[in-house]
C-alpha cells in the first residue's frame, strides 16, 4: 500500500469517527472572531471533497482548507471544554492529513 493509499484510510477512519461525533453545543457561535460551526463546515467539506475525489483537491478547496488549517490553529487554544476541544483537535488533525497529502503532490 502507497502512503498516499495509507494517508486516505487513514483520514477515512478519522472522518467517520468524527462525523458520529455531536457538535459542541457550547460553541455555536464565534470564537475570538471565527465562527466555529462554519469553520467545521468548510474543514469537513473539503475533508469529504478530498476523500470523494481519492485523495486530490482542486485549487479552490485547497485555499479553503489551507485558511481552515489557520484558523484551527488559532482557535482551538482558546477552547477549555475538554469534549469541544476534543472534536477540534481532531478536525484539526484531519485537516492536516489532506494538507500533507496535497503537499506531497505538487
Amino acid at each position: 500500500m502507497s502512503e498516499s493509499s495509507a494517508q486516505v484510510r487513514d483520514a477515512a477512519r478519522l472522518w467517520d469517527e468524527h462525523r458520529h461525533a455531536p457538535f459542541p453545543d457550547s460553541l455555536r457561535g464565534a470564537e475570538g472572531g471565527t465562527d466555529l460551526w462554519l469553520l467545521d463546515l468548510y474543514t469537513a467539506g473539503c475533508v469529504v471533497t478530498w476523500l470523494d475525489n481519492g485523495g486530490t483537491l482542486d485549487a479552490e478547496n485547497s485555499r479553503i482548507l489551507q485558511s481552515c488549517l489557520e484558523d484551527l490553529q488559532q482557535v482551538i487554544p482558546e477552547i477549555n471544554e475538554p469534549a469541544a476541544a476534543q472534536y477540534y483537535q481532531r478536525l484539526h488533525q484531519l485537516a492536516l492529513l489532506v494538507a500533507t497529502n496535497l503537499a506531497g503532490t505538487k
